[in-house]
């Protein structure tokens, strides 16, 4: 197992609403309800808190966890807010790390009422930002070092953007659409000549790829979606022709319920249907004799682990892969147990503690 990444991310990167966390706004209720109990009977026994899930998977969101409890810990005063971080023994693993079903991830000890309100957010953004990073880390594998570009952004709500981009970054993402994605490591977003910008001038795709490349070839990669009239083929070449060297990628995205115009006349040997091996190939023998050898393919549309890896068993000359919904797909759920109470083991049948010699002290 390895450690991808040491530094930490600092608290204020997530621009966390830390009073309403505090209040536990955004907790179970039971876990608010747990520290008015402890509270009310003034009984603070010190906890150790212990987290761990059950996939092989990537770690991603421990830093955003771990800035939870740097800012949200603490209890309620008189004179307003304690802060609790001080009183707490935190160890973590970071992000990026690979993990084993029940590995212990992070370890929380202190005075239970200072963090039990939190654990529905530790835990939280741990499973959302693992789940991505798991994901995202089988498709850069299964692309064997060619880029990914993640490109899951229109398939979800616009909060998750940051720290999904992040946990897309950590586990080899190459390129993101949106700043939001990016913001965390100061990076911007990238795109393509999207439909609505070929529609936007009569569906002249050569047209407003010369708009696009006129106005953003000096400081972005120039890639052009090629399936706007179904004739890949003819489009790519048009586009290498017209743009010469400011082309960067033509992208392949053939919707999955139609047959590209190049491939109508082989129908029945093979499945048609969407962007296949057969159209790469199309497009490439096209453009390379064609002189135009240093345009590069992106393939998108449908895209995940399972289904690059058998283009890439095939060797289809594909230089990147655009990669979306697939990568929110599935769970990587997280839990917490208290397995020590004030020094003396105490935890749930089958959830005892599992130290693990790969967690680091956070200071």
């Amino acid at each position: 197992m390895t450690t991808t990444r040491r530094r930490r991310l600092p608290p204020e990167t997530f621009q966390l609403p830390v009073e309403k966390m505090r209040q536990g706004y955004y907790s179970d209720a039971y876990f608010t309800f747990t520290r008015d109990v402890l509270v009310h009977d003034d009984h603070r026994p010190s906890v150790l808190m212990q987290v761990f899930q059950r996939e092989r998977s990537v770690l991603g969101g421990m830093d955003e966890a771990l800035a939870i409890l740097r800012l949200c810990s603490g209890r309620a005063t008189d004179g307003g807010w304690k802060p609790g971080w001080d009183g707490l023994v935190v160890h973590a693993l970071h992000d990026g790390d690979d993990i084993s079903p029940w590995e212990t991830v992070l370890t929380i000890e202190g005075q239970y009422d200072l963090f039990v309100h939190l654990e529905t957010l530790y835990v939280g953004v741990l499973a959302r930002r693992t789940l991505i990073s798991r994901n995202v880390r089988a498709v850069v594998e299964a692309a064997g070092g060619k880029p990914i570009l993640y490109f899951p952004a229109r398939f979800d709500h616009w909060q998750v953007q940051t720290g999904d981009g992040w946990a897309a970054h950590v586990a080899g993402a190459i390129g993101v659409s949106t700043d939001a994605q990016a913001s965390w490591w100061g990076g911007k977003g990238m795109g393509t000549v999207p439909h609505g910008l070929i529609a936007a001038y009569g569906g002249d795709t050569v047209l407003a790829a010369q708009r696009y490349a006129d106005r953003f070839a000096d400081h972005l990669n120039v890639i052009v979606l090629v399936d706007f009239e179904n004739d890949s083929v003819r489009t790519a070449l048009e586009l290498a022709d017209a743009l010469g060297p400011r082309l960067w990628a033509v992208r392949l995205d053939t919707s999955s319920t139609m047959v590209d115009r190049s491939l109508w006349h082989e129908m029945g040997r093979f499945s048609p249907t969407g962007v296949v091996p057969e159209l790469v190939w199309r497009v490439r023998r096209a453009l390379d004799g064609a002189g135009h050898g240093g345009v590069r393919i992106v393939a998108s549309g449908g895209f995940d682990a399972a289904r690059i890896r058998d283009f890439e068993e095939q060797e289809v000359p594909v230089d990147a892969y655009g990669v979306g919904t697939s990568l929110l797909s599935g769970s990587n759920d997280f839990t917490a147990d208290a397995v020590r109470i004030d020094g003396r083991p105490c935890a749930k049948v089958g959830r005892e503690e599992r130290p693990n010699p790969r967690l680091e002290r956070v200071r």
